[in-house]
Order: C-alpha cells, then sequence, then structure tokens
C-alpha cells in the first residue's frame, strides 16, 4: 500500500491558511438525499470562495455510515464531482478533506476510499474509541497515516469527542504523515495543549493549526501563541478554520479571513473583540448552546434552509428537530448582525446552484 502525501500546492494553501466548510448532508422529507441540493451546497461553498471542503465529518452526519443509510461513499463521490468541475474551470487549488471514524479497519478503509476518490487528507476523528489509552490511540493514528495524510482533530465532549490529553498531542505531532490539527475543544486550555505540544514536537514548521472552535473563531484567529521550546520562544498562530459554523454565511467568513490576513483587526482591538463576540453570539444561536449543543446540526440546517439550499431541516435522526427557542434565536441573530450574512450572495446564485 502507497502512502500519499500532500501535493506542493496544497501543502502550501493549507499552511497559507484557508476557510474549510464542514459540508452539511441534504436530506429531502422522506430522509433520503437530496442530490441537486447535495450539489448546491458544495457550488455554494466554492464559488464563495473557500479554499477547501471537509467532507463526512461531524456536521455531514456521522451517521452516513450506517449499514440501512450508507451514504458515506456517495456524499463524498459528489462534492469529488464538484470540486473536479470547479477546479477545471478556475484551476485554483482545493484542500480536498474527508472525515474518518471508527475502529482501525474502518479507518483505514475509509480513508483508502477517501484516497482514491482523489481527496488529500482526513480529519481523524477518535470519538469511536472512547476508553482507548494513549498508545492504542496512537497505534491507530500512525496505522491510518500509511494511506493518507491525517488532520487531527480534537471534538468537543459536548457533541461526542473525548479528552486528549497533552502527552497523546505531543506524540501525535512526531507522526511524520501529521499535517494538520483542527482543535475544537471549545476550552482555552486544551486548545493551548495542543498548540504546546506541536512546539515542542520540533514540527511546528510542518503542521498547520485550524481552529474548530466555533465559539471563539477570530480570537483564535488573531492570537500568536509564543511558546518557549529548549530555551528558545517560539511563535505559532492558527491560520485557518475548518468549522461547523462555516457552513453557514461562508462568503462572509471568507472575506473575515482575507480581512485578518490584511490585518484590518491588528491595530483596532476593540474591534476585533466586538467582532469576536457578534460572531460567537451567532455560533450560540447556530449550535444550539443553550441546550448542550443538541440542535448543533439543525440549526446550521435552519439558515440553509430560510437561504433556500436546503428544503428543510430533516436529519438522519428522526429525534433531531428545531426547538421554537432556537429559533427564536436565530431570529434574534438575523436582526442582530445582518451584516455578518451572505443572504444577497446566495440570491444572486442560487438558480445556478441548483440547476
Amino acid at each position: 500500500m502507497s502512502i500519499n502525501k500532500l501535493s506542493p500546492k496544497a501543502k502550501e494553501l493549507l499552511h497559507e491558511g484557508t476557510v474549510i466548510p464542514a459540508h452539511p448532508l441534504a436530506l429531502n422529507q422522506d430522509r433520503k438525499l437530496d442530490e441537486k441540493r447535495q450539489r448546491a451546497l458544495s457550488r455554494y461553498y466554492l464559488d464563495a470562495g473557500v479554499g477547501g471542503l471537509a467532507v463526512g465529518v461531524h456536521t455531514t452526519q456521522f451517521e452516513i455510515r450506517k449499514p440501512d443509510v450508507n451514504l458515506f461513499k456517495p456524499v463524498l463521490e459528489l462534492a469529488k464531482e464538484e470540486m473536479d468541475s470547479y477546479t477545471s474551470k478556475t484551476n485554483r487549488t482545493i484542500l480536498r478533506i474527508a472525515g474518518v471514524m471508527g475502529d482501525t479497519n474502518q479507518a483505514i478503509q475509509e480513508a483508502q476510499l477517501a484516497s482514491d476518490l482523489g481527496y488529500q487528507a482526513v480529519l481523524l476523528s477518535l470519538a469511536s474509541l472512547p476508553h482507548a489509552s494513549n498508545k492504542d490511540l496512537l497505534n491507530h493514528c500512525r496505522e491510518v497515516s500509511k494511506v493518507i495524510p491525517i488532520i487531527g482533530f480534537y471534538m468537543q465532549t459536548a457533541v461526542g469527542g473525548r479528552y486528549l490529553d497533552f502527552d497523546f498531542w505531543l506524540e501525535f505531532a512526531q507522526i511524520e504523515n501529521v499535517v494538520a490539527i483542527k482543535m475544537a475543544p471549545f476550552n482555552r486550555y486544551q486548545t493551548f495543549d495542543v498548540v504546546r505540544a506541536v512546539v515542542e514536537s520540533g514540527r511546528a514548521d510542518q503542521i498547520a493549526l485550524y481552529t474548530g472552535n466555533d465559539d471563539n473563531i477570530l480570537v483564535d484567529l488573531m492570537t500568536e501563541f509564543e511558546v518557549q521550546s529548549n530555551g528558545v520562544v517560539i511563535k505559532k498562530r492558527i491560520v485557518g478554520g475548518l468549522l461547523g459554523h462555516w457552513s453557514v454565511w461562508a462568503k462572509e467568513a471568507v472575506i473575515l479571513l482575507e480581512n485578518i490576513k490584511k490585518g484590518t483587526y491588528s491595530t483596532d482591538s476593540i474591534k476585533m473583540l466586538s467582532m469576536a463576540a457578534k460572531i460567537t453570539d451567532s455560533n450560540a444561536a447556530f449550535f444550539d448552546a443553550a441546550n448542550n449543543f443538541k440542535g448543533c446540526i439543525v440549526g446550521l440546517h435552519e439558515v440553509l434552509r430560510r437561504q433556500g439550499l436546503l428544503e428543510g431541516t430533516w436529519t438522519l435522526n428522526e429525534n433531531d428537530y428545531l426547538d421554537p427557542l432556537q429559533k427564536a434565536e436565530i431570529d434574534r441573530i438575523y436582526k442582530a448582525y445582518p451584516e455578518l450574512n451572505d443572504d444577497d450572495f446566495i440570491a444572486e446564485n442560487l438558480e445556478g446552484w441548483l440547476k
């Protein structure tokens, strides 16, 4: 089995930093795949100017892997086709990232499928191994890394993740085919554990850091971490985001990251912190923070439904529904921060995406 590596262009884009939405799953009222709208979502993100798509991840719903659902391969294939079409027309490099999970055999099979379909890296979830030791987790990660480059995933416990200590991340960062880490523990202490581990691993210049902390997006992207390693202070930044939050209002997310890179917020900390608070407040509504994130997927679906990209908020779990209080919160956010949505951009292009 040959080991895939990132192409030079993909590596450059990953380290430069970009917007990577976590791709939702479009279903019809029968909770079956809505291929037309699944394609429309991909087209929306790509035309919005994102630098990559993450498919088959938590926002896509882990249930796509269930034998009676069997949508893991179809959704990867649809996104691949749309990325192929887009890159052939624009010649832009797009990072193709597939979510991978399960025990080692399952994770390797999923990684091999992703590789065969032309995905360049996998976001490796460890949620399926809640009681495994660090040693077993690291062996698992090494085996998957023999197939394809891997992106570590520190997922918050409220949506099924597990605690991963500093020692785990230190050894994880030393795996040769680790190319990035998505930090999404929604916890400042644990986020810094990852940053420090990457620096102390000696691979700070080889591993790109991406925020998955949807509750702290802008501050993560504005922070320059200073870590002392072997008596030397090394600076490390989070260069981009791989976020469920960025599956909505994606055009504005692209503009946000562009503004960060241009230094828009660098000289005005009050402006930056005010914008950060607006984004976090929006995320609280989208992710149903008040209800311990129970509606974190249906909230995103509701925004996409309002914009016409999705027909409804259905998920593969029949017990998922949009709580009236969460709907009211999304209403409030729309009224409070109209400058953050990209409704106009979608309205101008929706007809073409749905063809």
